[in-house]
């Protein structure tokens, strides 16, 4: 599942940053990507809303996701999609916001 490619691409030794930022410049990928806040989307739109957002997503671009909740079931969904071919990091764990970065793999 995607919430655990991050935390595969750490223990193999490979850089952590969001998609694999490999230069030692430090930065972190994540912090010029949109931030999609879906506690705003009414819930009924919500997941579609997300789909869309990443439907727009370039190779080796991505968004950071504001959520209420871990969002599990949403990666499960974000995988059948698009198996793959979205990196997820954790960028804040709760307990009131999620926030994840989402990176489309390079091609």
């Amino acid at each position: 599942m995607l919430g655990h490619q991050a935390d595969q691409a750490d223990q193999a030794g490979e850089p952590s940053g969001c998609g694999g930022h490999a230069c030692s410049c430090g930065e972190r990928q994540a912090e010029g990507y949109p931030e999609l806040d879906a506690r705003s989307i009414p819930h009924a739109i919500r997941h579609a809303t997300i789909f869309g957002a990443l439907d727009t997503v370039a190779a080796g671009g991505g968004l950071v996701l504001l959520a209420p909740h871990d969002p599990i079931p949403l990666l499960g969904q974000i995988d059948e999609r698009w198996p793959g071919e979205f990196a997820v990091e954790y960028l804040e764990n709760g307990p009131q916001t999620w926030r994840l970065a989402l990176t489309r793999s390079a091609a």
